[in-house]
């Protein structure tokens, strides 16, 4: 007998809806169709050790399985249920109208138990585009799928659960999840605040421009100055993620596997601060099953690599283009997967070896050489990709111990929401920029026009504190975004001062 049932593959942050098809008939042998891994192939012997526990036979005839289509390779333990059901249906074990109004989903233990999953929100998302009721999947996954509305969301524990909603002898837990009231309650969720930093004003306004313009930022500065605890509270000031951001979002982190069974949707921007020891498989994604890497978890939101000269060169490099086209596309011989990276890097690191170069009080035992040579670790093509150059000092004991109250991370962001909303008015006839950050040299030739005072204070930096090429653009982009913070139509004077401030790392000499 051959019956069909629904599971889903996941490529990139996007599903293909598989079918299962089952036939049972007069033989001996099991066999699996349809460019299965290994993890597949293996599957019966779960599968039958499942079927014996939940109280029914395996049938001891021949078996073929076919995942259709069979030209795109299928992976992962997520088919067994699937293959399960259908195996029982072909047998006669269960009825099988239901059977083709679900995908279903979910590894089997040994005792029949359902484990959970990679990828459920993309599957429940393609599910509904089908055109199918619903989906079956384990308790684990459900609050993630609940995410997709109109779609019946069935929650189960064991195949013996679902081998009973088959048979019409009981109901499966079917998980609601009001997605609006979800969103907008965790929207603020945030453990830090910039309240809780003393001092340190130059750095929040630093950050705030950032914010405010979409730019990258490195911080330099000597050991305990405070970089890291800055760079932690920099998605508090973001504006907050609109709904298809954080749907496209949440799909990427379900994809990894970094969704928690109380986790649906991701409501606030992520953090992502990968160990300087990462590879580059790490960084970018990658594998022989291909998996988002940290660039991409990081994607509306915030990636912050702190030592970054102690980062492997090549895994630095590796970022260049992701940093520009906002993706990243991981190529093997007979497939390729794109997955979304828009964004921000913040970096942290010392200004030499001993970390005191500059310091105001401490001494450096660095010589000028051993300064340069610890600096030109990070390459110019990189650097170049960074807006905000920001020297971080110490606290001094009166900021440390002073009892004024610093200014809350809620006041900060509505300053940095206006600023947005003037540039999403900006590029709206823009199809691939939505911030300054993001403009390409035409682009600033046209927006980031500068009076004759200000062309002059422009030469006058660039000859005098010997401010490289490259600072140009970025010197135009940060300053616009200066004015817009001000509600300026015109990049004036002081916005073009302030934003030649912060390109320490391109001064001549900056070093010694």
């Amino acid at each position: 007998m051959l019956v069909k049932t629904f599971s889903s593959a996941v490529y990139g942050i996007n599903a293909t809806t598989v079918t299962v098809e089952t036939l049972v008939c007069p033989g001996i042998h099991y066999h699996i169709v349809g460019l299965p891994d290994s993890t597949i192939k293996e599957s019966l012997h779960r599968i039958e050790s499942a079927i014996v526990s939940a109280g029914y036979r395996m049938p001891r005839q021949k078996i073929v399985v076919n995942l259709a289509p069979a030209d795109i390779r299928k992976g992962g333990s997520a088919y067994d249920l699937s293959i399960a059901l259908g195996i029982l249906a072909a047998s006669g074990q269960i009825h099988e109208p239901l059977l083709t109004d679900y995908i279903m989903l979910g590894e089997l233990s040994l005792d029949g138990n359902i484990q959970p999953v990679k990828g459920a929100l993309p599957v429940a998302l393609q599910a509904k585009q089908d055109g199918l009721k619903g989906i079956i999947l384990p308790i684990a996954n459900a609050r993630e799928a609940a995410v997709v509305q109109d779609l019946d969301v069935l929650a189960a524990s064991n195949l013996q659960d679902v081998i009973h909603f088959f048979n019409e002898q009981q109901k499966l837990q079917q998980i609601r999840i009001d997605i609006e009231d979800e969103f907008l309650h965790h929207i603020n969720n945030y453990e830090v605040d910039f309240a809780d930093v003393k001092g340190q004003e130059n750095i929040k306004r630093a950050l705030e421009i950032a914010a405010a313009g979409g730019h990258n930022v490195i911080l330099i500065g000597p050991p305990g100055a405070g970089k890291t605890m800055l760079a932690k509270r920099l998605p508090t000031i973001l504006p907050p993620l609109h709904l298809d951001e954080s749907l496209e979002t949440t799909k990427i982190h379900s994809v990894a596997g970094q969704l928690s069974a109380l986790s649906s949707l991701m409501t606030v921007r992520p953090f992502r601060a990968p160990h300087h020891t990462t590879s580059d498989v790490a960084l970018v994604g990658g594998g022989s099953s291909p998996q988002p890497g940290e660039i991409s978890l990081a994607h509306h939101g915030v990636l912050f690599l702190d030592e970054l000269p102690e980062f492997k060169r090549s895994v630095l490099e590796v970022m260049r283009q992701p940093l520009e086209s906002r993706s990243i596309t991981i190529s093997r011989a007979k497939f390729s997967v794109d997955y979304p990276a828009s964004f921000m890097l913040i970096a942290a690191m010392n200004p030499c070896p001993c970390g005191y170069y500059n310091h105001p009080e401490k001494e450096c035992i660095c010589g000028s050489a051993v300064v340069h040579r610890y600096l030109s670790r990070i390459s110019g093509p990189l650097l170049d990709r960074i807006d905000l150059h920001v020297e971080v000092t110490p606290v001094d004991f009166n900021e440390l111990s002073s009892v004024k109250n610093a200014e809350k991370s809620e006041i900060i962001r509505e300053r940095v929401i206006q600023a947005r909303k003037i540039q999403a008015k900006r590029f709206v006839n823009f199809a691939d920029i939505h911030n300054n950050a993001q403009m390409n040299t035409p682009t600033v030739r046209q927006i980031c026009q500068v009076n004759r005072s200000g062309k002059q204070l422009l030469q006058t930096a660039m000859e005098r504190l010997g401010l490289s090429a490259r600072a140009y653009d970025r010197i135009l982009k940060v300053s616009r975004t200066i004015a817009d913070m001000d509600g300026s139509e015109e990049i004036e004077t002081r916005h073009l001062a302030e934003a030649i401030h912060f390109r320490s790392l391109d001064r001549e000499n900056w070093a010694g």
